[in-house]
């Protein structure tokens, strides 16, 4: 039985992308256009440097066609206008002339973005466990001293009559309360606190947030933004903890304004970027992010925000987007942020629409 070759090509789940002696493209299928973002009508007769940023391509096409042999690059980043990376390996087979001599190339392309995503998960739940560890050890060490150093204090302050000895007394009593309520914090990356799952309308959470946001002093002269898509259904989720997420980001985002510029919070079906399942398949994926035109992160600062302790601002505590990434993990989802200097910052939530696996539930 034959088959069409393009209906063939259209069938097969990696890109693949066909190239002449001239380096420009002849064909791509389906996948390639998705991961391409483009069209074949589009692409067709067009230099492969104009589809593909990316020089390793070219010089992939060029070792091809020069030697006849075909070549391989593993986990390149595929840079994308309107989407985050994909990560891909890249294979490059020679086409043959009838004189036996390279006249074309194919490339197939292979998105592992998923892979990496689940591998991410995996490690992010790692460093949770090991926060966890850490959190528990804390809490047997310093809370019974806790307990004593406050009663102590306790003690004094109602025994003196003396008013600058009854204010440090008091003093203690504060910082004791404020040492134990960062101790409960970290228990809860120890705990795994249970969510309570209900179907949730992510709108209604975010409107939420924004009127509180609204309500802060740091949103004066901000403007807060919305671009919601109207046909994402209800997510099985926990609300409050979606709140608590949401809020804390805001709030960071407000800090970083400084009292002007925009904080904009959109909402879109993510079918480009869904998230991996514990079977290693796809999940239909909703897309929150809460974009600032604020100064930006130094590349240092952002590849340390989500340790805890680890804090820019005077007064905090380094803790809240470590507890925002937790709760996001267990609804199966992936928080990230991406910055750069001078250009704003962008926290992307990930979230299925099923929710997280029973397991996590």
């Amino acid at each position: 039985m034959s088959r069409d070759l393009n209906d063939v090509f259209e069938a097969v789940l990696d890109g693949v992308v066909v190239v002449d002696r001239d380096g420009r493209i002849e064909f791509l299928n389906g996948e390639a256009c998705r991961m391409l973002e483009t069209s074949a009508e589009a692409a067709r007769g067009a230099p492969l440097a104009e589809v593909v940023a990316d020089p390793v391509f070219e010089n992939l096409l060029g070792s091809v066609l020069e030697t006849g042999r075909p070549a391989v690059q593993d986990d390149r980043s595929l840079p994308r206008r309107s989407a985050p990376d994909l990560l891909v390996d890249v294979a490059a087979s020679p086409l043959w002339s009838e004189k036996r001599v390279p006249n074309g190339v194919v490339l197939t392309l292979s998105d592992r973005t998923i892979q990496r995503s689940l591998a991410e998960r995996v490690a992010e739940r790692q460093r949770l466990s090991a926060y966890g560890t850490i959190a528990a050890g804390i809490a047997h060490e310093v809370r019974n001293p806790l307990g004593g150093i406050r009663g102590a204090a306790e003690i004094l302050a109602s025994r003196t009559e003396e008013p600058k000895l009854r204010d440090a007394a008091q003093l203690i009593v504060r910082e004791v309360d404020r040492i134990r309520s960062l101790v409960d914090d970290l228990m809860v990356f120890h705990q795994g606190e249970v969510l309570n799952l209900e179907p949730t309308n992510i709108h209604r959470v975010l409107d939420d947030v924004l009127e509180l946001l609204s309500m802060d002093p740091l949103a004066s002269g901000v403007e807060l933004a919305r671009s919601f898509d109207p046909s994402i259904p209800d997510l099985r989720a926990d609300p409050d903890r979606l709140t608590q997420v949401f809020l804390n980001l805001g709030r960071n985002a407000l800090q970083a304004l400084e009292g002007k510029g925009t904080l904009t919070v959109e909402t879109r079906v993510a079918l480009d970027q869904r998230l991996p399942s514990s079977e290693g398949t796809s999940l239909l994926t909703v897309q929150v992010c809460l974009i600032d035109d604020g100064p930006g992160i130094q590349p240092d600062v952002l590849e340390q925000l989500s340790t805890p302790f680890y804090t820019t601002r005077r007064g905090g505590t380094g803790l809240g987007l470590a507890l925002s990434r937790h709760w996001v993990a267990l609804h199966g989802g992936a928080l990230h942020l991406e910055s750069q200097p001078g250009e704003g910052t962008r926290a992307r939530v990930l979230l299925p629409f099923d929710g997280p696996p029973e397991e996590t539930a």
